[in-house]
C-alpha cells in the first residue's frame, strides 16, 4: 500500500473521528481527502462522499432514534423535496455539465474546478457557522409549527448542494429546522442526521447508475469512518466535543483557503 493511501485511510479514520466529537463537520473533509490525497476525480469523490456521509450519519441517527430525539414528522416534511433534488442533480445535473465550462485567458474553468471552488465556497460557510456556533438549547419542548413552503424550498436547496458538493448540510438543515419547523436544538441536530443520512444515500443510488464504483475500496473507507466515529464518541466522555468545533472550524476554514488556492492559482 502506498504512503498516500495509508494517508487516505488515517483521513478517513479522521473523519470519523471528528463526527463522533463535535457530532457533524467531519464530512466536509470526505472530499479534499480522497481528490487530493487518493487522486480521485472530483465527480467521483463527491459520490464516494455521499456513500461516506450516508453511513455515518444514519448510524448517528440510530443512536439518536434509540434515544426518542428524532422528530420524524419534521424529517418527512423536509426530507422529500431534498431527496428529489438531491437525486436529480446526481443522476442528471451533474452529469450534464460540460467538462470545459468557459476560457479566460489562458485559464480555463473545467468541470471538475468548478465543482471544487463550490465546495470551497461550502466549506468556507460551513466554517463561519461553526467559528460563530451561538447555538442555544432552552431545552424546552416548543409546539412544532410548519413552515411549508419556506420548508420545501430549503429542502431543495439542501439537496442541490448535497448533490452538487457530496457534503450532507447540516449548518444549512439545523437552523431551518429551529426556525421553520421550531424544533429545539438537540432534536433539530438529532433530526437532521436521519436527513443526511437517507438524503445522501438516495444520491449516491443517482451515482450507481452513472458511474464505475470501485466498491472494495469504498466499503474499506467508509469502515474506517465507522470506527473512528466509535473512537470519537468513547473520547467524547472525556473531552467537550463542543470545546473542540471553533478549533475546527478554523482548520475547515484554512482548508478552503488552501482548496480556493490550489484551484484557481
Amino acid at each position: 500500500m502506498e504512503l498516500t493511501q495509508i494517508l487516505g485511510f488515517i483521513g478517513a479514520l479522521f473523519i470519523g473521528l471528528v463526527l463522533g466529537l463535535i457530532g457533524g463537520g467531519g464530512s466536509i473533509l470526505t472530499v479534499p481527502i480522497l481528490v487530493y490525497l487518493l487522486a480521485i476525480n472530483p465527480v467521483l469523490a463527491t459520490a464516494y462522499s455521499l456513500f461516506v456521509v450516508g453511513v455515518s450519519a444514519l448510524i448517528g441517527a440510530l443512536r439518536n432514534i434509540s434515544k426518542g430525539l428524532v422528530d420524524f414528522r419534521t424529517a418527512i416534511v423536509f426530507a422529500i423535496p431534498a431527496f428529489i433534488a438531491v437525486y436529480s442533480a446526481r443522476k442528471f445535473l451533474v452529469p450534464a455539465i460540460p467538462d470545459s465550462l468557459l476560457m479566460i485567458g489562458d485559464f480555463e474553468l473545467t468541470k471538475n474546478i468548478a465543482i471544487m471552488v463550490f465546495f470551497a465556497i461550502i466549506m468556507l460557510l460551513a466554517s463561519i457557522s461553526m467559528i460563530r456556533n451561538k447555538r442555544k438549547d432552552s431545552g424546552e419542548e416548543t409546539e412544532v409549527k410548519y413552515n411549508y413552503p419556506l420548508i420545501i424550498l430549503e429542502g431543495l436547496v439542501v439537496g442541490l448542494v448535497t448533490g452538487i458538493v457530496g457534503a450532507g448540510g447540516g449548518f444549512l438543515i439545523i437552523p431551518a429546522l429551529v426556525l421553520l419547523a421550531k424544533l429545539p436544538m438537540k432534536k433539530a441536530v438529532a433530526t437532521s442526521l436521519l436527513i443526511i443520512g437517507i438524503k445522501s444515500l438516495i444520491g449516491f443510488i443517482g451515482d450507481v447508475e452513472n458511474l464505475e464504483i470501485e466498491w472494495t475500496f469504498l466499503l474499506s473507507f467508509t469502515a474506517f469512518s465507522v470506527i473512528g466515529i466509535f473512537i470519537g464518541v468513547w473520547l467524547n466522555k472525556f473531552i467537550d466535543g463542543k470545546k473542540l468545533k471553533k478549533g475546527f472550524g478554523w482548520f475547515v476554514l484554512l482548508m478552503a483557503v488552501y482548496i480556493f488556492y490550489k484551484e484557481l492559482m
